[in-house]
């Protein structure tokens, strides 16, 4: 089987990106690389119909667009959107604390976790780190530990015999990993260790006093091609960086000629409830900023939306051999068998006949091979930053994604094969 070549580079963004703080970063580097300009939000826009440009909120969401040379308000707006959070482990704030001579920490869950495949890896902590510096300013950094500095071990079968047979885990108790054996001579404190590491970057030296952090274990082990004919590939934070990453490179590889966007929010897994999420202000302001760059009608919002489109993409659950009786028999999709378009009859997929007529006709046209998920009807069915989108803005919409395995497990499953077919699809959709 032929891998696509540029799988390299998503798994060294998968890799280098263990938290949506660095997740944001990464795809800000691959943007300016290619031209596009960084704006702030503070600041007051000049926008050029020709260039690309982004913009970050929370140091965890992105927006990126190209204003393209056609009116926006007659030809209406290109738009996908993904979420860059995962479920994972938080670090609480005051986070240390000793038990029968370890040091460990303690964690709070985000989002929906897997919890049982967190035990027994070798874990390391990255995230944002708000500090102060001597002369008293105010500032953040990103931290990553990059070595494995914690672990969550199991406790062994000879004093659980009954593991085996399912067993709740207590997430207070259970989940804390250590970190370090402990020594009275000393007082440890988690805030010293972050500070050093804050020091070792040029430009935080002077830093005095951390006053607040962001911060999540991580699984070390990197991203990688699986199988005999490296058919697959095994990462963390699949969901939904895989989506992020590869939306991104769409709209750099696009024309400039139709106006095009790509937003990434925080906090999907969570609910979207914050001013990074889905259901906070971000998108629209940036909308409502872009249309006003043309012109100053009152109504051009709403008269741009009724002619976009909005993709929002995100993994699809693949059809498990283990548990085939989790899918319906008529809507199961394979690894490597092309994008699925996720349906839900109830709007927790805002996919409607309009989207998917669209969508299909640009594979169509591609010969992009393509898929369809349902939930079964005797299971609940999950969600995306669609149908939030979709009805915040009136925008038509599209859900689909990529079939996976193990979704919110510390490490998932994808096909090798699609993330190209994915790739050319949402460029042709950007074309358009």
């Amino acid at each position: 089987m032929a891998i696509w070549k540029q799988n390299e580079n998503l798994l060294n963004f998968l890799r280098r990106s263990p938290t949506p703080f660095h997740a944001v970063e990464n795809l800000g580097k691959i943007l300016e690389e290619k031209g596009f300009k960084h704006l702030d939000e503070s600041q007051s826009w000049d926008l050029s119909s020709s260039d690309g440009y982004f913009v970050t909120r929370n140091n965890s969401a992105l927006i990126a667009f190209r204003p393209g040379t056609h009116d926006i308000v007659s030809s209406g707006l290109r738009a996908t959107g993904s979420h860059t959070d995962s479920p994972c482990l938080k670090i609480k704030p005051h986070a240390e604390f000793s038990s029968n001579g370890y040091v460990q920490l303690g964690v709070e869950i985000y989002g929906g976790v897997l919890l049982r495949p967190w035990f027994d890896r070798d874990l390391s902590i990255a995230g944002r780190v708000n500090f102060e510096l001597d002369n008293g300013r105010l500032q953040s950094g990103l931290i990553d530990f990059e070595n494995p500095v914690a672990f969550i071990p199991s406790l062994a079968i000879h004093l659980d015999r009954g593991v085996n047979e399912g067993r709740k885990i207590n997430q207070q108790k259970e989940l804390p990993p250590i970190i370090l054996q402990d020594s009275s001579r000393k007082k440890f404190s988690f805030e010293k260790q972050l500070l050093r590491l804050i020091r070792k970057q040029s430009n935080f030296r002077t830093a005095k006093t951390i006053l607040s952090h962001e911060l999540s274990l991580y699984d070390v082990q990197p991203p990688s091609l699986v199988g005999l004919e490296e058919e697959f590939i095994a990462s963390a934070r699949l969901d939904n960086l895989l989506s992020c990453f590869l939306s991104c490179n769409a709209l750099i590889n696009s024309k400039s000629k139709y106006p095009s966007l790509l937003v990434c929010n925080d906090h999907e897994e969570v609910g979207s409830v914050s001013s990074s999420g889905a259901q906070g202000s971000f998108l629209r302001s940036v909308l409502e900023r872009i249309i006003r760059n043309q012109t100053n009608e009152s109504d051009a919002v709403e008269r741009v939306v009724r002619k976009s489109s909005f993709w929002s993409i995100d993994n699809a659950h693949g059809i498990h051999p283990n548990y085939s009786d989790k899918h319906d028999n008529n809507h199961s999709p394979h690894l490597n068998a092309g994008p699925v378009i996720k349906i839900n009859a109830n709007q927790r997929y805002a996919s409607n006949s309009n989207s998917i007529a669209l969508f299909k006709s640009i594979c169509n046209q591609k010969k992009i091979p393509y898929q369809s998920f349902v939930m079964r009807s005797d299971m609940a069915c999950g969600s995306t930053i669609g149908p939030m989108t979709s009805a915040g803005l009136g925008i038509d919409t599209l859900d689909i994604g990529l079939a996976s395995f193990g979704m919110h497990s510390i490490r998932e499953m994808a096909g090798a094969k699609d993330p190209e077919l994915l790739l050319k699809v949402v460029t042709a959709f950007y074309n358009r």
